[in-house]
C-alpha cells in the first residue's frame, strides 16, 4: 500500500481569497436584511467586478495588517462597504479614502490633511489608523458587531442606544438596538459579502484568483517628483501611480509630506535604475509665492499658462481667497508642464452650496432634537443664533448644505432613518448622518 505524501497544513494558500476565507472569525449574522443585501449585490455583478478590480491592489497589505494583529479577515472587505474600494471616494460628510475617515477622526489618527497632502486617502496610513481604530472599538464593546456599529456611527452614539436598552431592560446586542437605517444594514452588508466571497459559486459569481503575495512595495523618495516623471521611471499608467499614491492633492509628490512612493512589487527595481539614470529635473512644477496685490491672471500670464489650467492645478475654486504670502504651483519653465493633461483627481473640490431656513421652536423641542432633525451640529446651532434658553415661538436660523457631486462620488448611500430592531422604520425623526469617522 503506497504511503499517503505528507501535507503542510502551515503552507500558505495561493490564492488570497482562501486566505481570507481561512481567516474568518466573526460570528456570523443571519437575518432578513443579510438576505436582502446578497440578492442585492448578486443582481448587480458589475458593481462586484469594479469592486474586485479595485481591491487587488490593496487586499494582500490589508490582510497581512490583520493577520499581524490577530483580527479577523472579514474586515479586509469592509472598503467594499465604505467606499467600493475607490480610494478617491467622498462623502457627503466630507469622509474621504478606502475607510472613509471624516477630517476629525483623522486627525484624531495621525491622518494629515493640508494643501498638498490628504493621509486620509494613503493606502498604508489609513489602513493602519483604520485597524487602530476598529481595535479600539472592539476592546471596548468586546464584539465586533458592536466595533463596526461604533464605526459607521459612531462609539458615543452606539453607547447612548446600549444604555437606552439597559435601562428597558432589554438586549444589547447589535440586531437589539435602535439605529440608523444605514447602521442597520451596515453589517448585513459586510456579512453578504462575507457569504459571497466564502461561496461564490452559489451566488453565480466568479471570484478570479488573486495571487497571495504583495502587490506593490514602497521605496524611499528624499526629493520632490512629479507624478508624471514618477510614473514614467516606474514605466506604468499614470492612472496606476495615483491608484497606489492617492494622497497628493497636487500633481507633485513632496518629500516634505510623505517620504514614501507605493509602486508595484515588480516596478520599484526598474524605478530605482531609471532614477539613478535620470539627469533631468523631477518635477515639471514649482512652487511660485504670490506678491502684495498680484492677481492670479497676470501670475498666469508670467508663467505662460492658461488662468483656467492654473486654477485647476492649485485646486482655486471660485469662494477660494487668494492672499499676499501663499504658495501656489506654476510649471517650470520650458517643461510644457502648462499644456499636459492633467489626471481628474486634481480638479478642485466641489464649492458646497448653502440655503438658509428657519425653525419655529415647538413645545417639546431640545438643541439635539432640532440639530439632529435639519443633520447640523449643536455648535453650529449656537454658532448661527444667539441661544440662551429655548423659548416656544422662537425663530432659529439653520444653514444647509446643498448636496452637490463629489469627486468622484462615493455609492450613494439611502438616507438615514431611525430603524427598531424589527425592521421596521421609526417615523418622523430625522437621525444624525455619520459623522464619526
Amino acid at each position: 500500500m503506497p504511503i499517503a505524501r505528507a501535507i503542510d497544513l502551515t503552507a500558505s494558500p495561493d490564492d488570497l481569497w482562501e486566505r481570507i476565507r481561512n481567516g474568518f472569525g466573526m460570528p456570523n449574522l443571519s437575518s432578513p436584511l443579510v438576505l436582502d443585501r446578497q440578492i442585492w449585490y448578486a443582481s448587480r455583478p458589475s458593481v462586484i467586478k469594479i469592486m474586485l478590480q479595485r481591491s487587488r491592489r490593496y487586499l494582500h497589505h490589508i490582510v497581512e495588517e490583520l493577520e499581524r494583529r490577530g483580527m479577523p479577515t472579514e474586515l479586509a472587505l469592509l472598503p467594499m462597504v465604505e467606499s467600493a474600494f475607490n480610494p478617491m471616494a467622498y462623502s457627503r460628510a466630507k469622509a474621504s479614502g478606502l475607510w472613509q475617515f471624516i477630517p476629525s477622526t483623522g486627525k484624531n489618527y495621525n491622518l494629515q490633511q493640508n494643501w498638498w497632502y490628504d493621509a486620509r486617502r494613503d493606502i498604508v496610513a489609513s489602513t493602519t489608523a483604520a485597524l487602530d481604530y476598529l481595535q479600539f472599538l472592539y476592546d471596548m464593546h468586546g464584539d465586533w458587531h458592536l466595533a463596526l456599529a461604533s464605526y459607521n456611527w459612531g462609539e458615543n452614539a452606539v453607547a447612548r442606544a446600549i444604555e437606552k436598552n439597559k435601562a428597558r431592560r432589554l438586549p444589547t446586542d447589535y440586531p437589539s438596538l435602535m439605529m440608523p437605517a444605514e447602521t442597520r444594514y451596515y453589517v448585513p452588508k459586510l456579512q453578504a459579502l462575507k457569504n459571497i466571497v466564502a461561496n461564490p459559486a452559489a451566488f453565480g459569481i466568479n471570484l478570479d484568483p488573486i495571487p497571495n503575495e504583495p502587490y506593490f512595495v514602497t521605496v524611499e523618495k528624499t526629493q520632490d517628483i512629479g507624478i508624471r516623471t514618477a510614473a514614467k521611471l516606474a514605466e506604468i499608467p499614470v492612472e496606476e501611480l495615483i491608484a497606489l499614491n492617492p494622497a497628493y492633492n497636487r500633481p507633485v509628490m513632496t518629500a516634505a509630506q510623505s517620504q514614501a512612493l507605493v509602486l508595484p512589487a515588480d516596478r520599484a527595481a526598474i524605478f530605482k535604475a531609471n532614477l539613478e539614470n535620470h539627469d533631468q529635473p523631477l518635477s515639471s512644477w514649482r512652487t511660485y509665492t504670490l506678491k502684495a496685490g498680484e492677481k492670479l491672471e497676470r501670475v498666469a500670464a508670467l508663467h505662460g499658462i492658461p488662468l483656467a489650467r492654473l486654477k485647476q492645478v492649485n485646486g482655486i475654486g471660485p469662494r477660494t481667497k487668494i492672499r499676499p504670502g501663499q504658495q501656489i504651483l506654476v510649471p517650470v519653465k520650458g517643461s510644457g508642464a502648462a499644456n499636459e493633461p492633467l489626471p481628474a483627481v486634481f480638479q478642485p473640490p466641489p464649492e458646497p452650496r448653502m440655503r438658509k431656513l428657519t425653525h419655529t421652536v415647538k413645545k417639546g423641542d431640545t438643541l439635539p432634537t432640532i440639530a439632529q432633525r435639519y443633520r447640523v451640529s449643536i455648535d453650529d446651532l449656537r454658532r448661527w443664533n444667539q441661544i440662551g434658553r429655548l423659548a416656544v415661538g422662537q425663530n432659529l436660523v439653520i444653514q444647509q448644505q446643498v448636496a452637490v457631486k463629489a469627486r468622484p462620488a462615493a455609492p450613494k448611500r439611502k438616507a438615514a432613518k431611525a430603524v427598531l430592531p424589527t425592521g421596521r422604520a421609526a417615523a418622523p425623526a430625522k437621525p444624525t448622518p455619520r459623522t464619526t469617522h
